[in-house]
């Protein structure tokens, strides 16, 4: 696996994984055009041949916000939002962000989970900030600071 910069190019195969996603956010492609322009940070997770993942983030004020993350189903659990998680923080902390910061469906036990494991914890509820189906959004923040830093380390356990 390899993680790298999202070029044009991953745009069709990061539509792809997102379709098969419905709980997280539903961008264009033009969305994505820009983040391979530079507008935002975002990553994807290479395999050998294909794209397995991809995460899209930007700064915020002095924190850094994930706004899109997503792996393929065939290869959920292998470590790739791990690893593409971990990116992210690295990229946080070299914007000298303290934070990171997200909202997760309050029904995606899952999504929770796995944040979880990053040392995530809730700061807040949006109420009915999604639609189809409506439903609040859980704020969820972690520390940078508090985070170990290597990228192969994946989640925080117990």
């Amino acid at each position: 696996m390899n993680i790298r910069s999202i070029e044009s190019r991953d745009i069709e195969a990061i539509l792809t994984i997102q379709s098969a996603c419905p709980e997280i956010a539903q961008w264009t492609m033009s969305d994505y055009a820009r983040v391979a322009q530079g507008e935002m940070a975002g990553w994807v997770c290479q395999g050998e041949q294909d794209i397995l993942g991809f995460l899209v983030a930007r700064p915020s004020g002095g924190d850094i916000e994930i706004l899109n993350l997503a792996v393929r189903k065939d290869a959920r659990r292998l470590g790739v939002g791990a690893s593409l998680v971990s990116k992210a923080f690295e990229w946080g902390r070299a914007q000298h962000a303290e934070r990171a910061i997200l909202e997760v469906r309050a029904s995606n036990a899952a999504a929770f989970a796995f944040y979880e494991g990053f040392d995530f914890r809730v700061a807040g509820r949006r109420p009915r900030y999604y639609t189809s189906p409506a439903e609040d959004a859980l704020l969820l923040v972690a520390h940078l600071d508090k985070i170990e830093s290597s990228a192969s380390s994946g989640p925080n356990r117990p």
